[in-house]
């Protein structure tokens, strides 16, 4: 089995920064593709920010130069560094990778995080 537990959301006034954490463990053979997604109420899930095992990244237009992502291979860990906030941002944000597990190398699968909330004020 595998899991992913997001860490670092809350509370921050527009114009301020927070960073999302998200770790995954359990039996892993390998991770390819990480990313960020965030969804509001009623609405469907959206990309944020991807980012590959060799570290090749991909943003939303909403954050091109206001997010950052990169993760940390030899942690299994994968980090939204999140600058100049708006209250639009404010939202539940899910991490997701790409895994491959000791189970069946052969195939990856997605596995999601729990979500974190991400409140910014105005």
């Amino acid at each position: 089995q595998v899991q992913l537990v997001e860490s670092g959301g809350g509370l921050v006034q527009a114009g301020g920064s927070l960073r999302l954490s998200c770790a995954a463990s359990g039996t892993i053979f390998s991770i390819n593709a990480m990313g960020w997604y965030r969804q509001a109420p009623g609405k469907q899930r959206e990309l944020v920010a991807t980012i590959t095992s060799g570290g090749s990244t991909n943003y939303a237009d909403s954050a091109k130069g206001r997010f950052t992502i990169s993760r940390d291979n030899a942690k299994n860990t994968v980090y939204l560094q999140m600058n100049s906030m708006k209250p639009e941002d404010t939202t539940v944000y899910y991490c997701n990778a790409g895994v491959r597990s000791w189970s069946n190398i052969n195939v990856s699968r997605v596995y999601w995080g729990q979500g974190t909330q991400v409140t910014v004020s105005s």
